[in-house]
């Protein structure tokens, strides 16, 4: 028991560092602005499974290029906090290494998506379907993403224990969502929500967040999904 409870400490260490990435560094900020971007485009225009899971991967790679960034100037800095021109090579490395990324990112994009979007205008606009657990999943991921981009915007709380919105609350409620379409089941659907119901009101009972958080959170999980399950299933 008490390595799981290590594991979840230590899972949350880590949620607080891309969290904190994310609060202070605006170039970050701007490629998970980009992969929502990125991954919502490929969805909707129905790229293959495989050139899904390389655009994912690209995407993934290009956010760990920046973090590392991140995390070797912050190094830099306490190593070397006043002016040295070693530590201005080592920053300068450091953000070639994203640069190059970046780079490489945006042509495998541009490979993968022009010959959809020169069908895009050779055969009119069409929304892509998808199956229910693909539209769950990926439901799932820009909710994550939205809460990243929202705690960083308030800049409240800790990822974990607190701020806006409530990560679990919208969790929680993205999964009722997903379980009321999949199942199309009114049992189903009912004890889902008081699922999600019981781990919103954990979070207000535990004074972790405040009610307005909750909702928040809950609201912004149920929309994104029902948008996702109307859109593209």
């Amino acid at each position: 028991m008490s390595s799981l409870n290590d594991w979840f400490r230590s899972a949350g260490f880590a949620i607080e560092g891309i969290l904190h990435a994310a609060k202070t560094q605006r170039h970050l900020r701007y490629h998970f602005y980009a992969a929502f971007f990125v991954l919502f485009l490929s969805f909707l225009l129905g790229v293959s499974r495989t050139e899904f899971l390389v655009i994912s991967v690209s995407v993934i790679l290009v956010l760990l290029a920046e973090m590392l960034n991140t995390a070797i100037e912050a190094t830099v800095d306490i190593i070397s906090p006043e002016l040295n021109e070693k530590a201005r090579i080592a920053k300068d490395i450091a953000a070639g290494t994203v640069l190059i990324t970046s780079c490489g990112v945006a042509v495998v994009g541009v490979i993968i998506l022009y010959p959809y979007m020169e069908g895009l205008f050779a055969s009119g606009f069409r929304i892509a379907r998808h199956s229910g657990p693909d539209t769950a999943l990926l439901a799932i991921v820009f909710v994550l993403i939205a809460v990243v981009l929202l705690k960083a915007r308030f800049a409240v709380g800790r990822t974990l224990s607190g701020g806006m919105p409530s990560g679990h609350a919208a969790l929680a409620f993205s999964a009722w969502v997903s379980i009321t379409y999949l199942t199309g089941n009114f049992m189903a659907s009912a004890l889902g929500f008081i699922l999600a119901f019981a781990v919103a009101r954990s979070r207000t009972r535990r004074k972790i967040h405040k009610p307005i958080e909750v909702i928040a959170g809950g609201a912004l999980g149920a929309v994104i999904t029902f948008f996702f399950f109307r859109l593209f299933s």
